[in-house]
């Protein structure tokens, strides 16, 4: 139940990234910056440049289909697989085709990577289960968004390729 300055550096992180997301997408959201005990000009690039590279994507997707969702810190069930399992994703969107995944990683000790990456493998199944009804999703789109250490890494895989991990 601790935590530490580079847990909360991470969720100010966070908290300044689902700003700038929200009101980028013109949604009415208060700026958190007088709260967050860590803000300060690289927080902001980082936001900046998270925000940015989301709505690139999310208009990428809308071009291809126009009932384009994009959802912000996402409660994503995949107990279907994992026991009790869920997570919150940053940044999914979905839409005819393709479900994209989007995680912010403030830190920079490690350099993480999308490939094979079990914790976004967890967050399409979650995404899957609750948007596969609606949109007909065949394409997995995984993304590290780690601008400290100038890292975006994406990792894609079919629906099909998903589940079989899943469950192996």
């Amino acid at each position: 139940d601790t935590s530490s300055d580079y847990a909360q550096q991470g969720t100010d992180a966070h908290s300044l990234c689902e700003y700038k997301l929200k009101k980028a997408l013109g949604m009415k959201v208060r700026n958190p910056k007088s709260s967050l005990k860590f803000y300060d000009e690289e927080m902001e690039n980082c936001a900046e440049g998270y925000a940015s590279f989301v709505m690139e994507k999310y208009q990428a997707a809308k071009n291809l289909c126009s009932d384009t969702i994009v959802l912000i810190e996402q409660r994503l069930d995949f107990s279907r697989f994992v026991p009790e399992g869920f997570g919150t994703g940053d940044c999914v969107i979905v839409s005819d085709g393709t479900l994209t995944i989007i995680d912010y990683k403030h830190g920079q000790g490690v350099m993480v990577d999308a490939e094979m990456n079990p914790q976004m493998m967890c967050y399409a199944l979650g995404a899957i289960n609750a948007f596969d009804g609606i949109y007909d999703i065949e394409n997995i789109v995984m993304t590290i968004f780690q601008p400290r250490r100038e890292n975006i890494s994406t990792y894609s895989m079919s629906k099909n390729e998903l589940t079989a991990w899943a469950e192996k």
